[in-house]
């Protein structure tokens, strides 16, 4: 056997823990009771949340104002400020030379949404892309979930120095197969509540209801699934509770 063969298994480990250190589970699996801190890092820090939120919150909130007295200018306004908003937090991490992944992503989320509302001369579409990419993290979930290869159990297991062993521990299996079906739960409920409104073009209910539940849900869906997986896990491997960089 080589030394590259011999040493692909380490490296496939490397990336698959550096992966799971950077979802939301990543930032509070160190944590004997998860602080605020590693919450909102969970969310991407006050930057990330604001990221995530502004967006959405200005598009709302113009559009709100706007539709009765000037609905000619309610459309673009809305969607010009929340594309501005991403593109400001997009340069200050490029400008700051950090990494500005997230931030591009977002703003590449929210530019193609605008678009898509423009052409389709529907309000709505704004969010049509949030809830197909709702709809595909479901699929993605529930497909692990029935192929017996649940994704909080690879997330964790290389979180937790544990590589896929979750799979032979009946306890653990069953942590990680009721934390992926929470997963599939959180995104099905996002489009039960809003593809009807959607479909409606009710612009205003579904950007209320699209930001109720983002971030609100989000975070006791992270939380019970850190009290489902701490019911099995020991702190993760090498991890210093003591050392706040470790959560």
């Amino acid at each position: 056997m080589s030394d590259d063969e011999r040493e692909s298994p380490d490296l496939r480990e490397a990336i698959g823990a550096a992966a799971a250190k950077n979802t939301g589970l990543g930032a509070v699996a160190g944590e004997d009771a998860p602080s605020g801190a590693a919450l909102l890092k969970a969310m991407g820090g006050v930057r990330g949340l604001c990221e995530s939120v502004l967006p959405g919150l200005a598009f709302i909130v113009l559009y709100t104002v706007l539709i009765t007295p000037a609905p000619d200018a309610s459309v673009p306004v809305a969607l010009g400020a929340s594309v501005l908003i991403a593109l400001v937090f997009t340069l200050w991490r490029v400008f700051a030379k950090e990494n500005a992944t997230q931030a591009v992503a977002g703003l590449v989320g929210v530019a193609a949404s605008a678009v898509l509302a423009i052409a389709t001369h529907k309000p709505s579409a704004n969010f049509w892309l949030g809830l197909g990419i709702d709809g595909l993290y479901g699929v993605v979930f529930l497909i692990s979930a029935l192929v017996r290869w649940p994704l909080i159990g690879l997330v964790v297991g290389y979180l937790y120095g544990d590589g896929i062993a979750w799979k032979k521990d009946k306890a653990k299996y069953r942590v990680a197969l009721w934390a992926t079906l929470l997963w599939v739960a959180l995104f099905a409920a996002r489009l039960v509540v809003q593809l009807p409104m959607a479909i409606r073009d009710d612009t205003a209910a579904l950007a209320i209801a699209h930001l109720l539940m983002g971030v609100p849900l989000y975070v006791p869906v992270l939380l019970v699934t850190w009290l489902l997986v701490r019911s099995v896990y020991a702190q993760p491997k090498g991890a210093d509770a003591s050392d706040p960089t470790s959560s």
